[in-house]
Parts: structure tokens; C-alpha cells; sequence
């Protein structure tokens, strides 16, 4: 019997002793919004052998209506039991990766996506490691969502009350997450009343990437049992911190030695780890409409809120794009690179996948990043960023959307259905988002024009 045979039996064994009633197959649309399909327990073992078919037609990014039908192949290595159901409807989650009705791999599937970047990164002889830092907002729920943070929010930075109802949802956050076996590093209010972070164990890229969507499903579940609403919208309230998804990043050698890592240099980072960080800055403007994905980014990609807006790099510096957490004595294993400019409404499979085959460029490409800046860009002056040649960041996702599709490496990565379809999809985003009239403007025109 095989492995995958002795994954399929094993997945069936534990859904029997875990009483399941219901399987909810889930899988993403390019945009990263989750997408279920519900089967009863009885067609497990059919749909793990076989797969289970559906209509890709109606899912953003993927077929036309004239090539619609998709196959859903669960992963038996995520199945996981959902904590939350009542024992009446006992239900699990597996994670599905989207093939064609000929068995073949759909090319727009973003797990796919951020499998083909990985299986090129080993062919290069490494393995890719992300640990993602997710904020998010919790509002209250007044028949509907509102902007207003949650009662008794002590709203700053690591602070904690008594009386901290947010704390709570967060503390049942992270017994939800432990109950669907994914290992949390960190959780703690963020510095915006009303926002929260939640760190994502460091890990393999695509078991990241899993996690990080397990997250945001989890996150919205338990809020909503307390009576809240959980955003991951990047800026939801003016005037004060947006939500980033910052994301640390290695390299590791096929045998489990790190890439990153050398004594003798001042940053403690081998030649590998600054090419690779030189291919993250060289694209930094194309990412940025798959790591900062929405109209909204761009309002939480501006100085003055701890966002990163220039494209440089340092250790201290925690306004630059790229970020060299501080070395510890022993532990030569966690020399990484933290992206900052991500964002929690971004895709991770798309927006792992971009930054892998980035930094994989300038490793291809011998590439040197420009010299550290350890001062804060913010305070820097127009004449000053010339000078030291730091550009910035898109302004908005129109300006992103040009940037992608002027630059090779984002297309390869896509693949030329899902780069097409995203180019598509969020160039209609702005547009919605440009023909539309604001509150903004009629306070500030309808009655001085």
C-alpha cells in the first residue's frame, strides 16, 4: 500500500473516530476568498479516490462557462477537525487542490501556483520557509458590522486588562487554531484600538500558506460566535494603523541547513540571502498587486502609520520595504528576511509564489541589493531619497496593476490564464472603485463647488 493510499485509509479512520457528519472541501478563487463545497460523510472515501466535480464557471478567475468542469482532490494532510460545529453536525475541513476532468493540475489554481514556484525553488536545491505576522480588526455587530472596536478594548500595543473582552476572542481564537492542529507563535493586541495580530508558526511555504487561510477562516468564525465581526481589510478606519500581513522568509538546503545564514558578515546573511533579497527589491513594484491586492492597500501604504512605503532595506529600520530581524547568539537557523509591504487581503498562495520566484531571480541573476538604510525613510526629503536612489511603492492599484504587467517574472509565475484573469479582475476593481462617488467628496464639494 502506498503512502498516499495509507493518508487516504488514515483520513477515514479519523473521521470516523472524530464522529463526522459533514466534510466541507475547501479551496480558494485567485483572489484568496475561500470557496466550500459540502459533502455528507458517506462520500469521503469516494471523494478522496475520485475527487468530487464543480462548476469553475462561477469561480472568480477560473473557466468559462465552455471548459467549466473542475475536479476538487482533497489533500488528506489537511484534513482538520472544525471545533466550532455542534456535535449535531460534527464537521472537518480538507483543503483541495483544482485539476482539469483529464487529471492534469488547473493552471489557475493559486495552490498550484505556489506549488510550481516551490518544486522550481528545489530544483535550485532549497527549500522555502514563511512565518506571516496577520493583523486584523474586531467591530462590533449591530445588526451589521461597524467600524466600532470591540467593549472594553484597552486598544495598545501588547496591553492586557481584566476586563479585555478582545482578549478573550483572541484566547478562543487560538483554542479553535490548536483544535484544528495548527501550532500558533504569537497573539497580542496590535498598536489601533480594535486590532489584533495573530503569527503563523514558522514553516514550509505551502503549509504556511494553508495555515494562513485556515487562520482567516477561523478568525471570522469565533468573532461571530461572540457577537463580533472580524475585518482583514487593510485600512478600515482613517487616521490610525492599517493591517499587515508582514512576512519572514528563508531559504534551507535540501538536507535542512539554512541558506541564509554567515558569520562573518556584519547582517550575519550568506551571499544567497542578500541575492535573494535583491530580487525582492528589483520587483518590489510589480508584487505589490499581488501582495497588496485591493484599492484599499494603497490607503495603508502611506508614511506616517509604520507602513512600509520605500523600497530599501535594514535591521532597525522598521520603515524600509525588507527588514533583518536581529541575530541571536545560537540561532544561526532564524537568519530571515521580513517583507513588510504584505497585506492580510492578499492571497497567500499567489503572494508566497511571487516572492519565492522574486527572490529566486536575483539568485539566478547574481543580483546585489543597493546598501542598507538604517535611518527613517519618512523623514527623509525628496532631494535625500534621489540621492540614495530609494524608490517607493506604487501609490495606487492602478499604478501597482501597471508595474505587474510590465514585468515577465509576475506573468511566468501566474501562469498566462491566472496573470490575465487578475490583471482583469482587479482592473475592474478600480474601475468600480474610480467611477464612484465618495462621502469624502460631497462633504468636501457639494456645497463649496
Amino acid at each position: 500500500m502506498t503512502s498516499e493510499q495509507t493518508s487516504k485509509e488514515q483520513v477515514l479512520d479519523r473521521a470516523e473516530r472524530d464522529r463526522i457528519h459533514f466534510i466541507s472541501l475547501q479551496f480558494t478563487d485567485i483572489l484568496g476568498t475561500i470557496k466550500n463545497v459540502t459533502i455528507p460523510i458517506g462520500r469521503l472515501g469516494e471523494a478522496l479516490e475520485y475527487g468530487v466535480w464543480f462548476d469553475g464557471s462561477s469561480i472568480e478567475g477560473f473557466a468559462r462557462i465552455a471548459e467549466s468542469d473542475m475536479v476538487l482532490h482533497p489533500d488528506p494532510s489537511t484534513y482538520r477537525l472544525i471545533p466550532w460545529e455542534p456535535e449535531s453536525r460534527r464537521t472537518a475541513r480538507i483543503i483541495c487542490d483544482v485539476h482539469r476532468p483529464d487529471g492534469q493540475p488547473f493552471e489557475g489554481d493559486p495552490r498550484y501556483i505556489l506549488k510550481r514556484a516551490l518544486a522550481e525553488a528545489r530544483k535550485m536545491g532549497f527549500v522555502y520557509n514563511t512565518g506571516p505576522e496577520v493583523e486584523f480588526f474586531l467591530f462590533k455587530m449591530d445588526g451589521e458590522a461597524t467600524r466600532k472596536p470591540v467593549p472594553h478594548d484597552v486598544g495598545g500595543y501588547f496591553d492586557f486588562s481584566p476586563r479585555d473582552l478582545a482578549s478573550e476572542v483572541r484566547e478562543d481564537i487560538i483554542v479553535a487554531l490548536e483544535g484544528m492542529e495548527m501550532e500558533v507563535e504569537t497573539a497580542h493586541h496590535e498598536v489601533a484600538t480594535g486590532q489584533h495580530e495573530i503569527d503563523v508558526r514558522y514553516s514550509d511555504a505551502l503549509t504556511s500558506a494553508d495555515a494562513t487561510i485556515t487562520l482567516r477562516y477561523a478568525v471570522k468564525a469565533i468573532a461571530q460566535l461572540h457577537g463580533l465581526y472580524a475585518t482583514f481589510m487593510p485600512k478600515p478606519i482613517f487616521g490610525i494603523n492599517g493591517s499587515g500581513m508582514h512576512t519572514h522568509q528563508s531559504l534551507f538546503t535540501a538536507d535542512g541547513q539554512t541558506a541564509f545564514y554567515d558569520d562573518k558578515d556584519p547582517y550575519h546573511l550568506s551571499p544567497t540571502a542578500y541575492a535573494f533579497l535583491a530580487g525582492q527589491i528589483a520587483h518590489a513594484r510589480a508584487m505589490a498587486a499581488i501582495v497588496a491586492p485591493t484599492v484599499n492597500s494603497y490607503k495603508r501604504l502611506v508614511p506616517g502609520y509604520e507602513a512600509p512605503v520605500y523600497i530599501c532595506w535594514g535591521q532597525i529600520n522598521r520603515s524600509a520595504l525588507i527588514r533583518i530581524p536581529a541575530y541571536l547568539p545560537g540561532r544561526e537557523s532564524s537568519a530571515r528576511l521580513e517583507l513588510r509591504c504584505p497585506d492580510p487581503s492578499a492571497n497567500p498562495y499567489l503572494a508566497f509564489a511571487v516572492m519565492l520566484r522574486a527572490g529566486l531571480d536575483g539568485i539566478r541573476r547574481g543580483l546585489v541589493p543597493p546598501p542598507p538604510v538604517e535611518e527613517n525613510v519618512y523623514e527623509f526629503g525628496i532631494a535625500r531619497r534621489q540621492e540614495l536612489d530609494i524608490a517607493s511603492l506604487p501609490g495606487s492599484l492602478a499604478e501597482a496593476l501597471d508595474e505587474m504587467e510590465k514585468d515577465p517574472l509576475i506573468a511566468e509565475t501566474l501562469g498566462e490564464h491566472t496573470f490575465r484573469r487578475y490583471l482583469e479582475a482587479k482592473r475592474q476593481e478600480w474601475d468600480d472603485y474610480r467611477i464612484h462617488v465618495t462621502d469624502w467628496e460631497l462633504e468636501r464639494y457639494l456645497q463649496t463647488v
